[in-house]
């Protein structure tokens, strides 16, 4: 399938595919909805189709690329639901001694999807010790289709998967190959739980980047001692809507942040698998993040 743009739309219509995307209607209420965006050429079932996520499109560092290592490994938790599964991606050179920074990779409401995984191995070229857990493992784990698993995502206790996501850098933080200094990112939901981990973890948390995440409230922002690198797109007004009040609180707290919202892109405009893809946003996004976690994890 041809890749479109998010231009191509009506903000009204990615709006409508938001909602579908995180649950406040389903795919019938999708359909619904766009049957006035339809045309002879494009039904809303064509519509749908073109909005859903191509994973083929995704893939940077090809799963055997021979810079990176990957494995997948069972961590428990005992707070959580008991274990969760994760995927890791560090870098090839596996010379005695040498150990990398860590950095936890945090899904979007789906599970741990072919996207996130790429993300991780991403991480390994740059030099990371990079960690993507899934919080879909009691259910059986990412079902390999989005819309089952925005189903299911419901079903799994949030503050057990909380402490599932806890467990996982915890654990990142004593492998052998890792320096101990720490990081964490993430990605809408995931953008929340890179927030949360930042109250948490405290001092034990370096860095820590959230892409349109939602904010914590701000009677926790002064437990956050991680320098924070903050991304949000500029049509995202559901979560954007928390920014003043968090820019607020982290300044009267005297966090070291920054924040940047990216003009003309769409809520998941990082994730290239799906029109909302804005290159130019998630370039710029992503070298600032690199560039982020080179300076706050390597020094």
């Amino acid at each position: 399938m041809e890749r479109r743009r998010a231009s191509e739309f009506p903000q009204e219509l990615l709006n409508l595919f938001d909602k579908y995307v995180h649950g406040d209607i389903d795919r019938r209420g999708f359909l619904e909805g766009a049957q006035k965006f339809a045309t002879a050429t494009m039904t809303a079932a064509a519509i749908f189709e073109s909005l859903r996520p191509n994973y083929a499109w995704a893939q940077q560092v090809p799963k055997d690329d021979k810079r990176v290592r990957t494995g997948s490994v069972t961590v428990e938790s005992p707070q959580g639901n008991g274990k969760i599964e994760c995927y890791g991606a560090a870098p090839a050179d596996a010379s005695p001694g040498k150990k990398y920074p860590g950095i936890l990779v945090v899904h979007e409401n789906r599970g741990r999807t072919p996207y996130i995984e790429d993300v991780t191995r991403r991480l390994a070229v740059a030099g990371f010790d990079a960690l993507a857990p899934d919080g879909l493992t009691s259910l059986g784990g990412y079902p390999g289709d989005d819309e089952k698993g925005v189903a299911m995502f419901p079903k799994v206790d949030r503050a057990k998967m909380f402490e599932d996501f806890v467990a996982a850098i915890k654990w990142l933080k004593t492998r052998p190959e890792c320096t101990g200094k720490m990081g964490a990112i993430g990605f809408c939901f995931g953008g929340g739980i890179a927030n949360q981990l930042a109250v948490r973890l405290g001092s034990d948390l370096s860095a820590s980047v959230p892409f349109y995440g939602a904010q914590p409230p701000a009677a926790d922002v002064p437990k956050i001692k991680a320098a924070l690198l903050i991304h949000y797109a500029g049509n995202d007004a559901r979560i954007n809507a928390g920014w003043p009040a968090y820019e607020e609180a982290l300044k009267a707290n005297h966090v070291d942040y920054a924040g940047y919202i990216y003009d003309g892109a769409q809520h998941g405009f990082h994730n290239d698998t799906t029109p909302r893809f804005d290159e130019k946003s998630a370039t710029l996004a992503w070298t600032r993040t690199i560039d982020f976690f080179n300076k706050r994890l390597k020094a």
